[in-house]
């Protein structure tokens, strides 16, 4: 199956045409938005690259095009983004000036509570797709200052094109590492390139529960690797890269939201450098899961606070038009006529380093 260019691909499409370091960077940032595209002369370009720069430019612009969707909740919204061979994702903006990519169309990890999960793993995105996102985002909100690789998709199986996408935004983008906030359901190939990445983003873990045996059930498809296991080489990570781990945990009514398994939490978490978001589960249609009440989640807080764990209740962004990951993208398929559900058998999750 061919596949988008990623990052790498136009670098060596742009030293083919003549271009050094220099020239490569004044490109890329032209493209983020943080240089122009007409460089003076004194940039000296060579001629053969010079002479393609409005083609590289209108190639780099098609990447995506995408719908803005504003809510009513401050400071969030949702861009629904369509690439080159009609397939499309979403990307939320989040309050204080952040935004949530995604990293796959589709996702093959099948958690039980979430959209996107429901309609397996299409295609992998490339390097590119993914910080083409970003650039949509700093056009709607030109302060942006943080990135979270949370949207569709499992970063981890998709790890070459995720690790191009965080050195560019370390690089081009000049975002702070810490501001980079890459989330796994847990693989040993993530642990491994992240400890040995030259650009090192903050980490997310989606834990959901401490059972061993309900985590198979809630998240059928991720590597099984025990909560102990996980939350050992999670935390080992953010003592190795001095910014908290971030433990997310969707709360679901009479499945995870037990102060037992909260105080379970908080024994394996104590003295470890780690926070927990908690965040109510988005509603789907035809799903048999349900918020916890509000009081109950403030109880739950209080069990991992008094352990001296940071510990928050993370408000769902853009509620109001389907903020959820796979919501909006599942609704639009289905008014245009396209099953929902499809797996395209042919899309690797194997991940893959190098």
């Amino acid at each position: 199956m061919a596949r988008e260019p990623d990052i790498s691909d136009f670098v060596e499409e742009f030293t083919a045409l003549g271009a050094k370091p220099e020239h490569v960077r004044r490109i890329w940032r032209a493209w983020f938005g943080t240089g122009g595209w007409v460089p003076p002369q004194s940039w000296n370009y060579p001629a053969q690259l010079q002479a393609q720069l409005a083609h590289i430019r209108a190639r780099l612009e098609s990447l995506v095009r995408f719908e803005h969707q504003e809510s009513r909740q401050a400071d969030s919204g949702k861009l629904l983004v369509h690439l080159a061979d009609g397939e499309c994702v979403e990307a939320v903006l989040l309050p204080r000036d952040a935004v949530c990519v995604s990293t796959q169309v589709g996702c093959a990890v099948g958690c039980v509570f979430c959209m996107t999960g429901r309609g397996g793993l299409v295609r992998q995105l490339s390097s590119a797709e993914i910080v083409a996102q970003v650039v949509a985002a700093r056009r709607v909100r030109p302060g942006l200052k943080k990135v979270v690789f949370m949207g569709m998709g499992e970063p981890s199986h998709n790890l070459r094109a995720v690790m191009q996408a965080v050195e560019f935004l370390a690089d081009v983008g000049q975002f702070q590492h810490k501001q980079l906030v890459v989330s796994t359901v847990g693989d040993e190939r993530l642990f491994e390139a992240l400890r040995t990445a030259r650009v090192k983003p903050a980490l997310a873990l989606s834990l959901h529960t401490t059972d061993n045996q309900k985590r198979r059930t809630l998240l059928p498809n991720a590597r099984p690797i025990s909560v102990e296991e996980l939350l050992r080489q999670t935390t080992e990570y953010a003592a190795m890269s001095k910014y908290p781990a971030q433990i997310e945990w969707t709360l679901m009514a009479g499945v995870n939201d037990s102060e037992a398994e909260v105080e379970r939490l908080a024994e394996l978490l104590e003295g470890r450098l780690a926070m927990v978001n908690f965040i109510a589960v988005n509603p789907v249609e035809g799903s048999p899961y349900a918020r916890p009440a509000r009081q109950h989640m403030e109880d739950l807080i209080t069990i991992l606070r008094r352990r001296r764990i940071v510990a928050t209740i993370r408000e769902s962004a853009a509620q109001d038009i389907e903020g959820g990951c796979g919501q909006l993208r599942a609704r639009r398929l289905a008014q245009a006529g396209v099953r929902f559900g499809r797996t395209d058998k042919r899309a690797d999750i194997g991940g893959g380093a190098s």
